[in-house]
């Protein structure tokens, strides 16, 4: 029997799909993530905006273009959010939503609606597979911040963690390259009073490079900081989470923290581990933001100089508080979401230039139109001419090449 595990939305989803994927090998299937002709299918949905919850429910038309006949599970937030648009999908057989996604596995065979009540301790799913060099490990599930634009704490429940001793069984086992830890809100891990810079003291001999998911700034501290630098190998890139660069936007998003505090988060980073890759993402156009506090923000991503940005347009969410907002035009959306779009690739190009001649650890997971493709720490996509086998090599960035840099090995390691 075949079935295929299709995944959308976040890195969360991708951890807890490759969880099923384990699991469903171990009752006999040949599992693919990949969309192809399969008996089964598992959908893992994903609803953080109005876009992706629209993909969620085409990923279902999709699948029965590959096997009209297949049986298909829906999974995820989307379901969670709205499972009878879903049941009502003509060849759905089972939808479930964002707990106790390992009973996937026994409801294979069912029909109808499963949405079980929301976890209340962090719940241990199957070991997950690793697909590539990179291992996605989850952490922490759950999130107490209520954002007014975010509709993932109605959907995920409240924050809980997992233990310290759980991960790092699972990080050892895994034995991969790079090992990506994931959560919903990572920066609130805390698990019996410890927190996220105990896990990563506890993580100190595992012999994996570590990479964070997404950040917080108000998990930044010199503690973390040192603990990082004390890891056997750590990619010193940080997915530091921004959504506007104006005070006035912030206090209306329900973001706890100025941009003054973004930035002395930012510079505590760089004092730590000055060539940093710093990425962000940014909400455009969120419903108070005015035509001047864009500009504050523009003006304050341009400062800061991020490695990358991750910008799109504000979705309002049925069910927040944003949602009761009226939302701006959407020519005024897509003039600012272009603006800083330009101001994006100037950022990432000029990252990248001031990393040529450097030398970088690249862990190699692909191979694409003829080179051996990975990320360098600080999250430089390198590209490698020729076939070269996967993991970890010492290389030299030598031109910009597509969206990030052409590299020379200088030894495996």
């Amino acid at each position: 029997m075949k079935a295929v595990v299709f995944t959308l939305g976040c890195k969360v989803n991708s951890c807890e799909s490759n969880s099923l994927i384990k699991g469903l090998e171990d009752l006999g299937f040949e599992v693919s993530d990949e969309l192809e002709f399969a008996d089964l299918y598992i959908i893992n949905t994903c609803a953080v905006t109005k876009e992706a919850e629209k993909k969620s429910r085409q990923a279902i038309a999709r699948v029965k273009k590959q096997n009209p006949l297949a049986r298909i599970i829906v999974t995820g937030c989307a379901s969670e959010k709205n499972p009878e648009s879903f049941s009502r999908k003509n060849g759905v057989h089972v939808v479930t939503g964002t707990s106790s996604k390992e009973k996937i596995l026994e409801l294979i065979e069912e029909n109808g609606q499963f949405i079980f009540p929301p976890e209340t301790e962090y719940h241990e799913l199957p070991l997950c597979k690793t697909i590539k060099s990179r291992a996605y490990v989850k952490i922490q599930d759950g999130c107490n911040n209520f954002c007014s634009y975010c509709i993932i704490p109605y959907l995920r429940g409240r924050s809980r963690s997992r233990s310290p001793e759980s991960i790092k069984n699972e990080i050892i086992a895994l034995n991969a390259d790079e090992t990506v830890l994931t959560a919903i809100n990572l920066s609130a891990y805390n698990y019996e009073g410890k927190n996220l810079t105990c896990l990563i003291e506890s993580l100190a001999d595992v012999n994996t490079r570590i990479r964070f998911g997404s950040l917080e700034e108000n998990v930044i501290s010199e503690e973390l900081l040192i603990a990082l630098k004390n890891l056997k190998d750590f990619a010193p890139h940080f997915h530091l989470s921004l959504q506007s660069g104006s005070d006035n936007t912030l206090k209306a998003m329900n973001r706890k923290y100025t941009a003054k505090e973004y930035k002395d988060g930012v510079n505590l980073i760089r004092k730590y581990f000055p060539n940093a890759g710093i990425t962000t993402d940014v909400i455009v156009g969120y419903p108070t933001e005015t035509e001047l506090d864009f500009i504050d923000s523009y003006n304050f991503i341009k400062e800061i100089e991020f490695s990358d940005v991750h910008a799109f347009c504000f979705s309002p969410r049925e069910g927040t508080v944003a949602y009761k907002l009226k939302d701006l035009d959407g020519n005024v959306k897509r003039d600012r979401l272009n603006k800083l779009l330009e101001l994006k690739e100037i950022l990432k190009s000029r990252f990248i230039s001031k990393n040529l001649q450097t030398f970088q650890d690249v862990i190699i997971e692909e191979f694409e139109d003829g080179y051996s493709c990975g990320y360098t720490g600080n999250y430089i996509k390198t590209y490698i001419k020729g076939r070269i086998e996967n993991g970890k090599y010492k290389v030299c960035l030598t031109e910009k090449y597509k969206q990030g840099a052409l590299a020379e090995i200088k030894e495996k390691l």
